[in-house]
């Protein structure tokens, strides 16, 4: 049977220029924000607030620490913040730099609090404090395990480390949200969804008085969010976290508005989350079929991957195939063993 195919039922087809907004529900704003990947942007949300002081803005998420997404920032503020109505609070959806990298720079402007969720903050913060020191042997010893060669384990020694230099100096505080949290945001309560396996403790933000959807990374309209093994976790079960918790956000209705972090605003949230769910299970088949006879990681990266990676695809790619190859050993499916240099293969029983 010929897999289903999944269209996303897009409610606009073209984003902000960096520095404008869209308004796409009521009182809710999106920005577009530039990234140096070939994923080349992220979505922004704006909410205008208001509280017993007054009128002013919540922020959602952040933009990654480089000038030209600062310089952006404040366009938008000569356009809609002042002193009647100024910014009020920062909530960031989880670490991962593009979401938490000008939280530091943000709430210090405005002297607000920062809100999210604990563990990641605890993640982000660490990592922020992390130089290339403190984490290459962790990463040397994870992607050897995976199979680089050396031009690969290169590669990997100069990102450790990384992280800190997309950043702003993270905040030393926070305000904790957590599954279930409810925030009062402009006279409409917003509920915290917490989805995992993309990243810990990921936030989601549901109004059900406007039926919309901040679904930051955990869902998106077009491409799959990455789930992946990392170094500072190398036995992680990543997939079957982000599995697992999809179904949090099935039920929410077929007109419910989702602004993802990346492509378009859109509708139609059970479909895609059918869609995200079968297109795992396939890929789960076919890493299965790979491992009948005993691979590295990288040799099973390079079945599943046949393109031309760049270095920022190769990091996530691996990530993503060992993700695959955790799950299926959970499932008693493949076994893990080591080779006499060191390097883990995979093979199935």
């Amino acid at each position: 049977m010929d897999k289903p195919v999944y269209t996303p039922d897009y409610t606009h087809l073209a984003a902000p220029a960096p520095g404008e907004t869209i308004e796409v529900a009521a009182g809710v704003h999106w920005l577009c924000m530039p990234l140096p990947f070939k994923l080349d942007h992220i979505n922004l949300w704006l909410l205008e607030d208001r509280d017993e002081d007054g009128d002013g803005w919540t922020i959602v998420d952040t933009g990654i620490n480089r000038d030209e997404v600062r310089k952006a920032w404040e366009t938008v503020f000569a356009a809609l913040v002042s002193d009647a109505k100024p910014v009020k609070r920062v909530i960031v959806t989880h670490f991962h730099p593009d979401h938490f990298g000008l939280a530091g720079w943000l709430t210090r402007k405005f002297g607000v609090a920062l809100w999210m969720p604990r563990e990641e903050w605890t993640q982000g913060r660490m990592l922020s404090l992390e130089t290339g020191e403190t984490s290459r042997g962790a990463f040397s010893r994870f992607y050897k395990a995976a199979g680089f060669d050396e031009d690969m384990m290169d590669a990997a020694r100069a990102r450790s480390g990384r992280y800190a230099k997309s950043v702003s100096v993270a905040p030393g505080s926070f305000r904790r949200i957590s599954d279930g949290t409810e925030i009062s945001i402009g006279g409409r309560v917003w509920r915290t969804i917490v989805g995992t396996g993309h990243s810990p403790e990921h936030a989601c933000l549901y109004c059900a008085d406007l039926d919309v959807l901040i679904s930051g990374d955990q869902v998106l309209p077009k491409i799959s969010p990455n789930v992946s093994v990392w170094p500072q976790e190398p036995e992680a079960d990543p997939l079957a976290l982000f599995l697992g918790s999809l179904d949090k956000l099935r039920g929410l209705g077929p007109d419910t508005l989702v602004l993802p972090s990346h492509n378009f605003p859109f509708r139609g949230l059970d479909a895609r989350i059918d869609d995200l769910q079968l297109h795992h299970d396939e890929r789960l088949e076919e890493t299965l079929e790979f491992c009948s006879e005993p691979l590295n990681g990288v040799q099973v990266l390079r079945q599943l991957f046949q393109r031309e990676l760049d270095t920022h695809q190769l990091f996530f790619a691996i990530g993503e195939t060992l993700a695959h190859l955790h799950h299926l050993i959970g499932q008693g499916k493949i076994r893990r063993r080591k080779n006499a240099d060191g390097v883990h293969l995979f093979e199935r029983h």
